[in-house]
């Protein structure tokens, strides 16, 4: 049975922090609004609603959104690098015979310009989804293991069952990770491969996703087969 491996993007996958303070200070400039952009990429995870309201009277927010999402991938793309170990990581699961899926809360076309931009190349990729929500992807999937930064990604990962590696590269410390019940805390993701190739080898028969029962596959995964199907 092939496992899944999910992963977060921001601070996990892609260090964004250049690309979302270059978006930050073109919108502000844009709109004629203060925005303190080093003070926001130091609290990257939740969506991005969650850090236009601290700039914006709520009922703009909307429009800013869609404002910065337009703006997004001629400022940010480029200038967002790979994390370091971030294609490791990939690699080591497809190389144990696993697929990946990244689940995350970007709007899900700017998370695929990334990751195409970077040569990063998941078997799925699911947007729009932020701490427990992310549970719907990753049930759908089956992914056994997520992996990310922030203490959202914990509660992604316990909602839907998977086991929760957390990397101390984003927002929250190795203690803050650890105190929100991760499974296990990683410096990065350059350590990843190496715990992967433990964790199977402890585990070498693919259990089910803890508290998962039987599941249909939902309508993105039932997709995915089709295309992966061989064809007659």
């Amino acid at each position: 049975m092939t496992f899944t491996v999910g992963f977060d993007l921001d601070m996990t996958l892609i260090d964004s922090r250049p690309g979302i303070r270059a978006c930050y200070l073109a919108l502000a400039e844009r709109t004629g609004t203060y925005i303190d952009a080093d003070l926001a990429v130091t609290r990257l995870g939740p969506p991005l609603a969650d850090e236009l309201i601290n700039w914006f009277p709520r009922e703009e927010v909307p429009a800013m959104a869609d404002l910065y999402r337009e703006m997004y991938p001629s400022i940010a793309i480029a200038a967002t690098p790979a994390m370091d170990g971030a294609r490791e990581a990939m690699a080591a699961v497809r190389a144990a015979g696993g697929r990946t899926i990244v689940v995350t809360a970007k709007y899900e076309p700017n998370a695929r310009l990334h990751l195409s931009h970077l040569g990063i190349e998941p078997d799925v990729v699911v947007g729009d989804l932020w701490a427990e929500q992310k549970a719907q992807a990753l049930r759908e999937y089956g992914a056994g293991v997520y992996v990310g930064d922030h203490v959202g990604d914990i509660r992604g990962a316990r909602t839907a069952g998977a086991l929760s590696v957390a990397v101390a590269t984003g927002p929250c410390s190795a203690d803050e990770l650890r105190a929100a019940g991760a499974d296990v805390v990683l410096d990065g993701l350059s350590a990843f491969p190496a715990w992967l190739t433990g964790h199977r080898e402890a585990a070498p028969r693919e259990a089910a996703p803890r508290g998962a029962g039987p599941r249909e596959a939902g309508p993105r995964e039932a997709a995915y087969r089709e295309a992966e199907a061989p064809r007659a």
